[in-house]
């Protein structure tokens, strides 16, 4: 195919295009190579010293995927939840922040999935020991 009749292909745009530019992996890294995940809890921790409560590549994938963006206060009592379910002997918690639902492994004090109003029109959660409002 011959772009604007000068004879360069749209391989070939792209090539040189991509000659200049940074290596750029593929599926979810970023240019500099970490995926979305390290760099959610990179900043997490940024902000709050060391962080209670760290996102699985699934749950970073669904934050990114379905434009969620947790403000400081939520990330906070995300954390706080995630703390008192275990606290309660909880294993696998579901976590809710305002409009938000968190499935949390309290052990690992890890976000396993997470979504919002748009993405769970059924709001059935399965395989949780409890449920925690923050």
């Amino acid at each position: 195919m011959k772009v604007n009749g000068n004879g360069i292909s749209l391989e070939q745009a792209a090539a040189a295009y991509l000659q200049g530019a940074p290596e750029v992996k593929q599926g979810r890294q970023t240019i500099d190579g970490k995926s979305f995940a390290e760099i959610l809890n990179q900043k997490g921790e940024e902000l709050y010293g060391k962080v209670n409560v760290r996102f699985s590549k699934h749950a970073a994938e669904r934050l990114f995927d379905r434009h969620i963006e947790l403000s400081d206060d939520q990330l906070e009592r995300l954390t706080k939840g995630t703390e008192e379910a275990g606290n309660k002997g909880i294993d696998s918690s579901l976590v809710m922040v305002d409009d938000l639902a968190f499935i949390v492994n309290t052990g690992s004090k890890t976000v396993v999935t997470a979504m919002d109003p748009a993405n769970n029109d059924k709001n059935i959660f399965t395989n949780i020991d409890g449920a925690v409002i923050a």
